[in-house]
């Protein structure tokens, strides 16, 4: 379902229920060595798809382990994103000359818990989307792009983004949404970060988010110049 959110040179692979006998890397089973069994396969799949994804490029199968703030380590050349709730696990993957990065996310399609959207969310974010069409949990599609922003910001950054130094406008009609980035950073030959977009889709009882930003268009993250040390 995800893929229908991706542009193409995007390798995807997903799941509606844990894979038997998919097996970890010991570079990966050292991640979930002491987490419960429900923790345990649903990182198994998501590494599961991460290899089905890896072979869509042409790619062997190759292990993934944790890297920085638990983000996927992906091999030299590949970006990517893996994702996973009750339900669904996906991956996403490119090859870093066409993709500069990736987000996604998927979370079900059902009210936030009490008391997370206003943690989440902005005033302003607030006031648009109590605007927006019924018939979609708005605030769970508002939390899923938040988090698929942050995939696509840490692999550039390696910094932190909390929830409230992105602001996001959602369009209801073309499934899209873009984010203005409240947070200085560096990327792409020394320039600065100021914003990100991707698409969104409600499906089959899920929230789905994306990002995928082309590599032929990584000037476009690049407001200045940078004429400081951040």
């Amino acid at each position: 379902m995800i893929e229908e959110i991706l542009p193409k040179g995007v390798a995807v692979a997903e799941l509606f229920a844990d894979r038997p006998g998919a097996m970890l890397f010991e570079e990966e089973a050292v991640a979930v060595q002491r987490a419960v069994d429900s923790r345990r396969r649903e990182f198994t799949s998501g590494r599961a798809c991460a290899r089905r994804a890896l072979a869509r490029l042409g790619l062997p199968p190759v292990p993934v382990p944790r890297g920085e703030r638990g983000a996927p380590a992906w091999p030299d050349g590949v970006v990517g994103s893996i994702t996973h709730c009750e339900g669904y696990r996906a991956c996403a993957v490119a090859m870093d000359t066409q993709i500069l990065t990736i987000g996604i996310d998927a979370e079900p399609h059902e009210p936030l818990p009490a008391g997370v959207f206003d943690m989440i969310s902005l005033r302003t974010e607030r006031w648009a989307l109590a605007r927006l069409p019924s018939g979609v949990h708005w605030d769970r599609v508002l939390f899923s792009a938040k988090e698929s922003i942050y995939k696509a910001w840490f692999p550039l950054t390696r910094r932190w983004l909390d929830f409230s130094e992105a602001t996001v406008t959602i369009d209801p009609s073309a499934g899209t949404f873009h984010a203005r980035l409240s947070k200085i950073a560096t990327v792409h030959r020394g320039g600065l970060l100021t914003e990100l977009a991707g698409g969104w889709r409600v499906a089959d009882g899920f929230v789905l988010t994306a990002i995928a930003h082309p590599a032929d268009r990584a000037a476009s993250l690049v407001s200045e110049p940078l004429a400081m040390n951040l």
